[in-house]
């Protein structure tokens, strides 16, 4: 092999790694660029002004419910991400259940409390659900939901480390079927989803909590 093709070869084999090394983060680790937040009939373009970033951390508290949404949408994706509760003192709020989630699929419409589509209920307890919302409907062992406001479709299973670990969450959404897994196991599956492309969504419902590793890729 002359020095040319090997050189070349090389120069291939580096950028092949080197692409499959690279992922599209929906979180660069510093700041809520690429996000807006939305309090109880306010949104913020700036979302820093609501939720901050913290080593690296997308940190969730205060005392009004609310969301951070990204201005971009996605269709037949898999979104990766870590999230932790909070369990700093100076953090906690409420005695019930701690209740988050993150929405996928969410349509381009008029933001409010809650809107329409897809949530990987995150929740003591419920960690896995579907809850689907605005009338969105899929198809879950063999049974479609009928439109609703809310309507929750339990989990196969549970998976959930021990309040304050962090836990790592998917969502695969490719050509209208949702699987969910929690902590590399699946939770839960549909097909034939009515919601097929959307924009992200993460929760805050007063329960503090951290999210980390956001990364979406294409399917």
């Amino acid at each position: 092999m002359n020095k040319l093709i090997f050189s070349a070869f090389v120069i291939l084999f580096a950028s092949s790694c080197s692409n499959s090394v690279r992922q599209p983060k929906l979180f660069n680790g510093t700041t809520l660029d690429g996000w807006y937040a939305y309090v109880q009939g306010e949104k913020h373009e700036d979302a820093s002004t609501i939720f901050n970033v913290t080593d690296s951390m997308i940190r969730m508290n205060g005392e009004r419910p609310g969301y951070l949404m990204s201005n971009q949408s996605y269709s037949n994706f898999e979104l990766t991400l870590d999230y932790k509760w909070n369990t700093e003192p100076k953090y906690q709020r409420g005695k019930g259940k701690k209740n988050s989630g993150v929405m996928y699929q969410v349509p381009d419409v008029a933001d409010k409390l809650w809107p329409a589509g897809i949530q990987y209920q995150i929740k003591e307890g419920a960690t896995g659900d579907f809850v689907l919302l605005d009338s969105v409907t899929l198809e879950v062992r063999g049974q479609r939901n009928l439109p609703g406001k809310s309507v929750v479709i339990p989990r196969l299973s549970e998976n959930e480390k021990t309040v304050g670990e962090w836990n790592q969450l998917t969502i695969k959404s490719y050509k209208g079927t949702c699987s969910q897994y929690l902590n590399g196991k699946l939770v839960n599956e549909g097909t034939k989803s009515s919601s097929l492309a959307g924009r992200i969504l993460l929760q805050y419902e007063g329960s503090p909590i951290d999210f980390r590793r956001l990364i979406i890729k294409k399917l």
